[in-house]
């Protein structure tokens, strides 16, 4: 067993310390009721063991500092660390939420100019900085769509339609404010059905969730007509930014007829996240709702500052000249990789994509079980032995073996052509040895644990 391999309270041996404070002379008493009757069951390590057990732990975590993290819709690209220095500058970090506006002038200003940087990118007329993350930008959003008719008096609206391919925090979102979900169906070409959309629109339709490109890395070409559909029945539209990352500098969904938006900004504008955080989710509006927006406290203070003010640097140090090439660039890389691989693994929807796209799995080899029984999982699980996150898998689920992925614009076409390389070897693995996929990973700390049996029994603490 690897030192890693044991938990922390594993390690410990009754009286090993790796501290020596002096004793506290504060007076203070702290109330009877409040003190412990026995010590906490903390481990017990020198200071050595402590930082040895965690420094290993973190070399087994992935980031986009360590490899290639292609996971579809998250645009996981690499984060500059200018970004970092700059939020971590004793200017910022000395702030407190509950300082007087005259003294952070400074934050005041950022806030400002962020927002009218985002407003020129997106054509949206305001944004609120307040949600922390894009699923709660959509609550935001959401909340102000609601508030937009009721403030006419038009109480009906309480359905919000949702693409079948859309990302799952849309009805999620939508459930959450009370609003009813209606699904649109997608056309074969992976675009939403405007026939299928027509008949579900009337005085009942609060707005429609969309994001474009979509799930699939789809341009939603029909997106002016959508538009005027939804408006002409008294509707909004709500954009989801999760995938602005390829349309920044090119196209804005201000323009494409949307009223609502929120934007990633941990995604699109490069500030690491994962694990829950941290993020950034501004919504903007149109003209019409500006006046709602002072209404959209959802959070307390001002939003995750932090990563505001690395997004902002990032869009500075681009500029107005570059940082539409930033999803250019992410766009050339995906169609790259598709193209390269589509010889070997499903491509259910052909043409150029924008920023990702999505497998179907592997390409039959004629066998009852496909090609030999390997699965999107088994693929996911070998990339692993490589050294390359997984892309996102089984979503969306409008395919049996989803395989998404996304590049970003940040990867060399090195990088590109050793994944390409290796998405190769996997596909003719699976056809002359498939147990090498059926078994992986290899060579990672943790092979395949009962995912089902981990969501429905966890054991979250240690017992002796």
């Amino acid at each position: 067993m690897r030192y890693y391999d044991k938990l922390v309270f594993e390690l410990g041996k009754s009286g090993r310390v790796a501290f020596s404070l002096p004793e506290a002379k504060t007076g203070a008493v702290i109330p009877a009721e409040l003190r412990r009757s026995s010590s906490p069951a903390l481990p017990e390590l020198s200071e050595v063991d402590v930082v040895r057990h965690y420094t290993n732990l973190s070399q087994m975590n992935f980031g986009v500092d360590t490899g290639f993290y292609p996971l579809g819709s998250c645009t996981m690209k690499y984060n500059p660390k200018i970004n970092e220095e700059i939020a971590s500058m004793p200017q910022w970090q000395g702030i407190h939420p509950l300082q007087p506006d005259s003294t952070v002038k400074g934050v005041r200003e950022v806030y400002g100019k962020m927002e009218r940087c985002l407003s020129a990118i997106t054509g949206m007329a305001r944004f609120t900085f307040l949600p922390c993350a894009g699923a709660h930008g959509e609550l935001t959003g959401l909340m102000l769509m609601r508030a937009y008719h009721e403030s006419r008096g038009d109480s009906a609206r309480i359905k919000v339609i949702v693409p079948d391919s859309a990302h799952g925090t849309n009805p999620a979102s939508a459930a959450v404010c009370g609003l009813q979900i209606v699904v649109v169906k997608s056309r074969p070409d992976g675009r939403v059905d405007v026939d299928d959309l027509k008949p579900l629109l009337g005085p009942d339709v609060a707005g429609i969730m969309m994001t474009n490109p979509n799930t699939l890395g789809l341009f939603e070409r029909d997106i002016k007509q959508i538009a005027q559909l939804v408006h002409d029945c008294g509707g909004l539209l709500y954009y989801d930014g999760a995938n602005m990352n390829p349309l920044v500098g090119v196209v804005r969904p201000g323009d494409m007829g949307f009223d609502i938006m929120h934007l990633n900004l941990h995604k699109t504008f490069s500030t690491p996240h994962g694990g829950g955080g941290p993020g950034s989710g501004p919504v903007g509006v149109c003209e019409k709702l500006a006046d709602l927006l002072p209404s959209a406290r959802t959070s307390a203070y001002n939003g995750n500052f932090s990563v505001i003010l690395k997004a902002y640097a990032y869009i500075l140090m681009l500029g107005r000249e570059n940082v539409r090439m930033a999803g250019r660039l992410a766009t050339l890389n995906a169609n790259y990789i598709k193209e390269s691989l589509k010889d070997v693994f499903k491509l259910p929807v052909e043409g150029v994509c924008k920023h990702e796209f999505v497998f179907d799995g592997l390409i039959d080899d004629g066998s009852s079980t496909g090609q030999n029984g390997a699965t999107t999982l088994d693929v996911a699980k070998r990339l692993l032995d490589f050294g390359f996150h997984a892309p996102t898998i089984y979503f969306p689920m409008l395919f049996h073996q989803s395989l998404m992925i996304e590049p970003t614009e940040t990867e060399s076409k090195e990088t590109l052509d050793s994944f390409i390389e290796v998405m190769h070897k996997i596909a003719m693995e699976a056809k002359n040895d498939p147990s090498i996929l059926h078994n992986a990973p290899h060579n990672a700390p943790v092979g395949r644990p009962d995912e089902t049996l981990a969501a429905r029994q966890p054991v979250l603490k240690f017992t002796v």
